[in-house]
C-alpha cells in the first residue's frame, strides 16, 4: 500500500493528544474530589459501569481517529483489475492432423466452434487477433473488436502441412508489437537484462491451441523466451485424445501449403475429404507446459469440444488483468466514521442515568 499525501499522517497525532487529554482530566477530577460521609450514597448515585465498558468507547474512538487520519493520506493499493486496453492473440494450429476424427466431426471443426463461442462470449470492445500456423504462420486478423471479421477468419481456416508452434508464437508477438508500443517486434534487439518473465506483465496475451508437436521452424521454447523477454504471457492448450482415428477433412477445410485461405482442394496428399494416413498426431505436452512456464502462463488440456470451449471462455477472467493503483480513501473514511459513531453511541448508552429504586424496608 502507498500513500498519495503522506504528510497527512500528522493527523494521527490526535490519538496521543486524546490520551493526554484523558489523563489530564482524570487527574484534575482527583484534585477536585469532594469528600462525602457515605460511600454507599456515591455507589448508589453512579451508574454501574465495569472497567471494560469504560475502555471500549475510548479505544473505538481512538482507533476511528487513526483510521480517519490514515484515510486523509489517501492510501492506494496495487490490485489486479480488468484491463480495457488488452488484446488476446489466438494462435490456432491448422496442420493436417487437425482433421483427425477422434473428436467428431474432426478436431478443426470442434476448434472452430469453440473459437466462435469464445468470440461471442467476449464483452463489447474486447480485442482479439487470429494467427493460424501449420508449417508457416500468418496473422489472419489483427487485434480488433469486429466480431464479424473474427468469425469470418475462423470459418475460413484451411489446413496445410507441418506444425510450426514457435512461428505461431513469434507471429503473435509481432502482431502485439504493432498495437503496443511497449512491446518490441521479434527482430529488435532488446537491451541487456530485459529477458525473463519477472516483473509486470503486458496486458496483451497469447493463447496457443495445438494438437501436435513442433515439426519445423523455430523451437517453441526459443519463441517462449522471446515472449518472456517482452513480458508477454503465453497460455497453451493441448487439444485431442490419444485414441487412434482417421483424419478426414471436409472439402472446405483443405488448403494449399502456401496460404491458409487458399482455394479448397489444393492440399497435397489429402484431397477430396480423404484421410491423412498415419501422420504423427502425438501431443507434445512437455513442450507446451515449458512454453507456459517460461512466460508465466499456464497449460491446459482439452480432450473434447466441451472442454476446449470451457477453457477458452474461462481464460479471459485470468489473462486480461493488469495491476493498477486503487485509492482506498473512501473505505478508510467510512470505516473511521463507523468506529467513531459506535464509540459515541456506546459511551452515551452506558453512561445514561439510571433510576435508583429504594429498597423496601
Amino acid at each position: 500500500m502507498s500513500l498519495t499525501w503522506p504528510w497527512a499522517l500528522t493527523a494521527l497525532l490526535a490519538f496521543p493528544l486524546l490520551l493526554g487529554y484523558r489523563w489530564w482530566t482524570r487527574r484534575r477530577r482527583r484534585r477536585q474530589a469532594v469528600r462525602l460521609s457515605s460511600v454507599a450514597l456515591v455507589r448508589a448515585a453512579l451508574p454501574g459501569r465495569t472497567a471494560w465498558r469504560r475502555r471500549i468507547p475510548l479505544w473505538l474512538f481512538a482507533i476511528g481517529l487513526v483510521v480517519l487520519g490514515t484515510g486523509a493520506a489517501r492510501p492506494q493499493a496495487s490490485v489486479l483489475v480488468p484491463s480495457n486496453s488488452s488484446s488476446i492473440l489466438l494462435a490456432i494450429d491448422v496442420s493436417a492432423s487437425m482433421c483427425s476424427t477422434d473428436i467428431p466431426p474432426n478436431r478443426l471443426t470442434a476448434a472452430q466452434e469453440a473459437a466462435r463461442d469464445f468470440i461471442d462470449a467476449q464483452p463489447k470492445g474486447a480485442r482479439i487477433g487470429i494467427v493460424a500456423f501449420s508449417g508457416i504462420a500468418a496473422l489472419l486478423v489483427a487485434p480488433t473488436n469486429d466480431k464479424d471479421a473474427l468469425r469470418a477468419a475462423i470459418d475460413g481456416l484451411r489446413t496445410a502441412r507441418g506444425t510450426a508452434i514457435g512461428l505461431g508464437i513469434l507471429s503473435a508477438i509481432d502482431a502485439i508489437a504493432e498495437i503496443n508500443p511497449d512491446v518490441a517486434a521479434t527482430g529488435v534487439d532488446l537491451p541487456p537484462g530485459a529477458a525473463g518473465a519477472g516483473g509486470e506483465y503486458e496486458p496483451d496475451t497469447i493463447v496457443v491451441l495445438t494438437d501436435g508437436a513442433n515439426t519445423q521452424g523455430v523451437d517453441p521454447e526459443t519463441a517462449a523466451e522471446q515472449a518472456a523477454a517482452r513480458h508477454l504471457r503465453v497460455y497453451t492448450i493441448g487439444f485431442g485424445t490419444t485414441n487412434p482415428a482417421p483424419a478426414v477433412c471436409t472439402p472446405d477445410q483443405i488448403g494449399g501449403d502456401a496460404a491458409f485461405g487458399g482455394p479448397p482442394g489444393q492440399g497435397r496428399g489429402f484431397g477430396g475429404g480423404g484421410g491423412v494416413g498415419n501422420r504423427n498426431r502425438e501431443l507434445d505436452e512437455d513442450a507446451l507446459t515449458q512454453v507456459a512456464t517460461i512466460t508465466g502462463g499456464e497449460y491446459f488440456q482439452a480432450k473434447d469440444a466441451d472442454e476446449l470451449t470451457e477453457v477458452l471462455i474461462d481464460l479471459p477472467s485470468s489473462i486480461t488483468l493488469q495491476r493498477e493503483d486503487l485509492e482506498l480513501t473512501s473505505w478508510f473514511a467510512l470505516t473511521g466514521a463507523l468506529l467513531l459513531l459506535t464509540a459515541l453511541t456506546l459511551a452515551h448508552w452506558w453512561t445514561r442515568p439510571t433510576l435508583v429504586r429504594p429498597r423496601p424496608s
